[in-house]
């Protein structure tokens, strides 16, 4: 059977226009926005080309907007000039400022919040004022790239998180999002290439996920009971995109078991192409195990409106997207994964979702990396 271009396009807008609900919050459809790192705030403080940025996508159609990674109030979280804070006066007045554009807008919107431990970034300077800490003082790559977290710093990272997460609901966000994927610091305590301590926060898998469980029970504590807290993990982390935390669904609840026990409320379940298999035997994705092992929803990421080759183009023509959602759209039908997050095809086309939801599939523009719109 020939499906037509308006077949397709009015069973994209029906399937993602749903409202998805994450513990308290009600999110008008099923498309996310990805957090994406920008570092366009001098000093950590988000002005109004971030206010400009967060608001216009939701006013064209993102149901939830989860921001770039921002530095909880730790001296050793991250020390960019351009990544934005989530601490301090001055910048979490810019971030309300955000949270209220984006609402005036229609959307809902969570902060990314993030600790880096010993990675990093192209271009980041070196720590002048304070150490770097890893559960171990390893990189991803094995070596050495700071000292192993004493019971106090890991004591004093886990209340910075719990401060940033009672500010976000303070200031008028939805929910937060812990940064637990892609070898930064919670993810660093989850991982056995990272994690080589001998004490309660190192050894098995289950001992591994000490850290992180602590982090999510501490800001669980922090925040009203239906405010909710989403937690971002991964297999592949940066610099090692084979890594993984588990070989098999058992290995795998092992590890999200005890953080949905502490309070997660839905799982982000970070992958490179949301379309692949995550273990043999099935067909479901790394979202979609979460989903089936914990019983909480899962947001899934990874490519959407990227083609699967070279990760530089999109959509080609009148109705070149249709196949792109086709596989994505049969997943949300049986109920694989609640809400998808888009990523580069967002920094690309601000209208993206608008025109998947109204079933513009004609005005969808190709993906070109050298015209990202980073600020606007």
């Amino acid at each position: 059977m020939t499906v037509t271009v308006s077949e397709a396009a009015s069973r994209a807008a029906r399937v993602l226009s749903r409202p998805a609900v994450i513990n308290g919050l009600t999110v008008p459809n099923r498309i996310a926005m990805a957090p994406m790192t920008r570092q366009f705030s001098p000093g950590g403080v988000p002005g109004e080309d971030v206010v400009s940025y967060y608001s216009r996508r939701a006013a064209a159609g993102v149901g939830l907007i989860v921001t770039e990674g921002t530095y909880v109030g730790h001296p050793s979280a991250g020390q960019s000039d351009r990544v934005p804070r989530f601490h301090g006066e001055e910048q979490l007045a810019g971030w309300a400022k955000v949270a209220e554009a984006v609402h005036a807008a229609g959307g809902t919107i969570m902060p990314q919040l993030w600790h880096i431990g010993t990675v990093r970034r192209p271009g980041e300077p070196p720590f002048p004022d304070a150490p770097v800490l890893g559960p171990s003082g390893l990189r991803t790559d094995g070596t050495e790239g700071g000292r192993a977290m004493t019971r106090r710093d890991i004591d004093e990272v886990i209340g910075a998180f719990a401060e940033a997460a009672a500010a976000a609901e303070r200031i008028g966000f939805d929910g937060v999002e812990l940064h637990g994927a892609h070898g930064y610091l919670i993810d660093q305590f989850l991982w056995a290439g990272t994690n080589r301590r001998t004490d309660a926060y190192g050894g098995d898998p289950v001992a591994r996920t000490k850290f992180a469980a602590e982090v999510v029970a501490a800001v669980r504590e922090a925040v009203s009971p239906g405010f909710p807290v989403v937690f971002r993990y991964s297999q592949w982390k940066q610099d090692a995109y084979g890594a993984r935390l588990a070989e098999t669904p058992q290995e795998l609840e092992a590890v999200l078991a005890p953080l949905a026990a502490a309070g997660v409320d839905a799982f982000h379940a970070s992958t490179r192409r949301y379309w692949l298999p995550e273990f043999e035997g099935a067909d479901l994705n790394l979202a979609g195990w979460t989903r089936k092992l914990t019983g909480r929803p899962a947001l899934t990421v990874g490519s959407v409106g990227l083609d699967d080759g070279d990760f530089t183009r999109t959509f080609r023509g009148e109705g070149a997207g249709v196949s792109s959602l086709d596989n994505l759209l049969d997943r949300m039908e049986r109920d694989e994964f609640d809400i998808v997050a888009v990523g580069r095809a967002l920094l690309q086309d601000p209208h993206w979702a608008a025109k998947v939801l109204e079933g513009r599939f004609g005005e969808l523009r190709s993906y070109d990396a050298s015209a990202l719109t980073f600020l606007s």
